[in-house]
């Protein structure tokens, strides 16, 4: 890749001041069987001293780089509704005390079925949280014990009516495609189901098998019974059709909304901007630099309570960076544009750095010019199916 920087009035990204935060609590009930984020069983964990030395690092972030405002907060895990009322009320008590929050802020917290009683809904309400992501991942109970999840199908429907009932109205949930014996006639019924629940946003993710995880071992001993592709492909063109059918826009490539209720926090990821990451583990993308946490538990309280807590910090050079643009940016149903690559880099021609890929990619049907709203690309629905290759043509 050539990469053709040209001088612009406009302020290069490593300038820009993040306006997302992302926090990471690690505890879960349990590990589920494909998961291989950093999430730790709560159990025996020191939770409040875990509070402590994050409420340290949100000091010392504000102090190193401080923000001017926050659009978007997003807190994942692990479960972070494994805080009881108490915990949470005080964690988010933190974060509004360090962080200047926009007065439309939009503020997720990611949760398990089961384990958000009204109680602790009520904490979540007044300490500004106005968005929730249940990891819902099938409707089927056989299914969902055979991930490794502890919450039965009728949990996260009481769940959906406690978080309205709680006066949440931006809800989400996740749904799994591609799970061990799983069938398309199970797909199709978790997806009725998830209909009728008339959420405004729904997140449909495919199995990927990680290292460090049950099924891992499980498959390298040929023992993880997973559908063939072709059946996958049906799974996944199935969830386009019925909640395309159903008045969703397919804004993202895992994700389907209604008009206003797109994931803003995750745009930022895939507009390639910076945020805040904060936590064991979190990742962080700020003034050309990209930061990992400390991951275990006990070293990062340790180091939080000192220092910011880096595993590792490294500099993005312009043409990693224009890439990750590319990679994330195509997910989108809009795609890129032009402009907004310019406005990134200083000015930097989208078509001068990526000319040929882009030709070659746009010949193979798997992307389309356009022109309006803004001059870019996109996807075409063969592209769409074949993200991945696409994506891999900008590395």
């Amino acid at each position: 890749m050539n990469a053709k920087v040209e001088s612009a009035a406009i302020p290069p990204l490593h300038t820009w001041t993040p306006r997302a935060l992302y926090i990471h609590i690690p505890f879960c009930t349990n590990k589920c069987f494909y998961c291989d984020f950093n999430s730790y069983v709560a159990a025996g964990q020191p939770i409040d001293a875990y509070l402590d030395a994050l409420e340290n690092e949100m000091k010392l972030t504000v102090l190193d780089l401080p923000p001017t405002v926050i659009d978007t907060v997003f807190v994942g895990g692990g479960t972070p509704t494994v805080l009881n009322p108490a915990q949470m009320e005080r964690f988010l008590a933190s974060v509004n005390r360090y962080f200047p929050l926009a007065g439309d802020v939009e503020f997720t917290m990611e949760a398990n079925p089961g384990t958000t009683d009204l109680e602790k809904l009520a904490a979540m309400r007044a300490g500004g949280v106005n968005r929730i992501s249940f990891g819902a991942q099938t409707f089927d109970n056989g299914l969902l014990e055979r991930i490794g999840r502890i919450h039965a199908a009728q949990d996260v429907i009481q769940s959906i009516a406690n978080a309205k009932a709680a006066g949440f109205t931006n809800l989400s949930i996740d749904l799994m495609f591609g799970l061990p014996n799983q069938s398309l006639q199970q797909l199709q019924d978790s997806v009725t189901t998830a209909l009728e629940l008339d959420l405004p946003h729904y997140s449909l993710y495919g199995l990927k098998v990680e290292e460090n995880t049950l099924f891992h071992r499980l498959y390298q001993r040929d023992e993880l019974p997973l559908p063939e592709e072709e059946e996958e492909l049906a799974m996944y063109e199935h969830l386009m059709e019925r909640l395309g059918g159903a008045g969703y826009r397919h804004y993202e490539i895992s994700n389907f909304a209604r008009p206003g209720f797109e994931s803003r926090h995750n745009t930022t990821y895939w507009h390639n901007e910076p945020y805040y990451g904060l936590g064991a583990g979190a990742h962080g993308y700020a003034l050309g630099m990209r930061h990992i946490n400390i991951k275990g538990v006990q070293p990062y309280i340790d180091a939080a309570n000192e220092r910011l807590p880096r595993l590792e910090t490294n500099g993005v050079i312009t043409e990693e960076a224009m890439g990750d643009f590319m990679m994330v940016g195509l997910r989108l149903e809009e795609g890129v544009a032009s402009e907004a690559f310019a406005r990134q880099f200083g000015g930097a021609s989208l078509e001068a750095t990526f000319g040929p890929a882009l030709e070659k990619l746009v010949r193979q049907g798997l992307l389309e010019r356009v022109v309006l709203p803004e001059a870019g690309y996109k996807l075409t629905a063969q592209g769409i199916l074949l993200g991945n290759e696409v994506f891999g043509a900008f590395i």
